[in-house]
């Protein structure tokens, strides 16, 4: 049975407690910078699955604005769901995204190769603010 996905959130960073739950820090969906191209140290992505039963594979990727182009790709990371009860979250992260302009890009998820969820993420230029 096909799981389906339950979240996608781009944050700074991800810390697990002892007890297995997730701690997400900053989620945004911009990035806010003054000058171009401008790299963005480290992203997060967490993902989480459920409803399904069996083992997939999860490939998620950042596009470039053209969407077509793909910017950052992640490894292949497998979901595995003993039941239909079960849930999965993973975690992957980017490290030293180069974005060359300013524009809207796109991440992607997709499971066994099909797509399953786009959503943007907008990249901003903003402008130096000067004392008078």
């Amino acid at each position: 049975m096909i799981p389906d996905l339950q979240s996608s959130l781009i944050c700074d960073d991800v810390r697990q407690e002892r007890n297995g739950k997730f701690m997400l820090i900053g989620l945004f969906d911009a990035i806010h910078t003054e000058k171009f191209p401008s790299t963005f140290a480290k992203l997060c992505l967490v993902t989480r699955w459920c409803s399904g039963n069996g083992t997939f594979t999860q490939r998620s990727r950042i596009m470039h604005s053209d969407q077509h182009t793909v910017l950052a790709e992640g490894k292949d990371v497998q979901v595995n769901l003993p039941s239909p009860e079960a849930s999965a979250t993973s975690v992957e992260v980017f490290i030293n995204v180069a974005f060359p302009a300013p524009g809207t890009y796109w991440v992607e998820i997709l499971l066994d190769g099909a797509l399953k969820i786009r959503y943007p993420l907008r990249i901003n230029q903003i402008q130096r603010q000067t004392a008078p």
